[in-house]
């Protein structure tokens, strides 16, 4: 009957907890940078760069005090495609997938990434663009999109060999903590109809009713005056 030797037992516990320690440590990363892949069937607009069909990653910097630094890489993870900054965006209803959603544009032209929500999250990243960006987005899209003035712009790109470790790519393509101030891109109103002209009110031309009345009035009161005269001369 064969029976392992205490040794060998100490030996298999200990891997089989230092395993458990490993997935459960990156498990635990993956929850705080919400590690996402994403594959791209047509080209798409992110902040600072397209992204052609294939495959990447998404994921937050890791950063204490901002977590709305969003990081795109390639499938490999070993060169950043572009780092952008995003403000909050809330939805009711938590999925257990991965959701984005993208702003309308015209025909032939690449969908402009919106928002990421990561499982089981109601708090997401709503992307910001650079102001020259967000303009022809909103007027499309004819709704609001935010951005930053592009002399502001947070967004960063580090091209890496592949040899090189993914720890110092991540050190050249640190983004600056304070993120610039944020406004909102609104689309132009359509044009309003030119206003009606009111008619002018017409001016009657001055007639001469008045003096006519008044002239009447005169000889009435000298007829009176005279008749009178004439009664009293009567009588004396």
């Amino acid at each position: 009957m064969y029976s392992k030797s205490p040794h060998k037992m100490v030996r298999f516990w200990t891997a089989g907890v230092a395993l458990l320690f490993l997935l459960s440590s990156a498990a635990s990363a993956q929850l705080w940078n919400k590690k996402t892949n994403l594959t791209v069937g047509e080209r798409i607009e992110v902040p600072g760069a397209v992204l052609e069909p294939g495959n990447y990653v998404l994921r937050l910097v890791d950063s204490d005090s901002n977590r709305h630094i969003v990081r795109f890489m390639n499938e490999r993870e070993d060169r950043v495609i572009s780092t952008a900054i995003a403000i909050p965006n809330y939805r009711l209803k938590a999925t257990g997938d991965t959701q984005f959603s993208f702003y309308e544009r015209p025909a032939g032209e690449p969908s402009a990434m919106r928002a990421w929500f990561y499982p089981g999250d109601n708090f997401g990243q709503e992307f910001v663009y650079p102001e020259r960006r967000a303009v022809p987005i909103a007027a499309a899209a004819h709704e609001p999109v935010p951005f930053v003035a592009d002399k502001e712009e947070p967004v960063m790109r580090a091209e890496v060999k592949p040899e090189q470790p993914v720890a110092k790519e991540l050190k050249e393509a640190e983004v600056t903590p304070a993120a610039p101030p944020v406004q909102m891109a609104q689309a132009a109103p359509a044009p309003r109809p030119a206003p009606t002209p009111e008619p002018e009110p017409q001016t009657l031309p001055a007639t001469a009713g008045l003096s006519a009345l008044f002239g009447l009035l005169g000889m009435a009161a000298l007829g009176t005056a005279a008749g009178l005269r004439f009664v009293l001369q009567r009588k004396q």
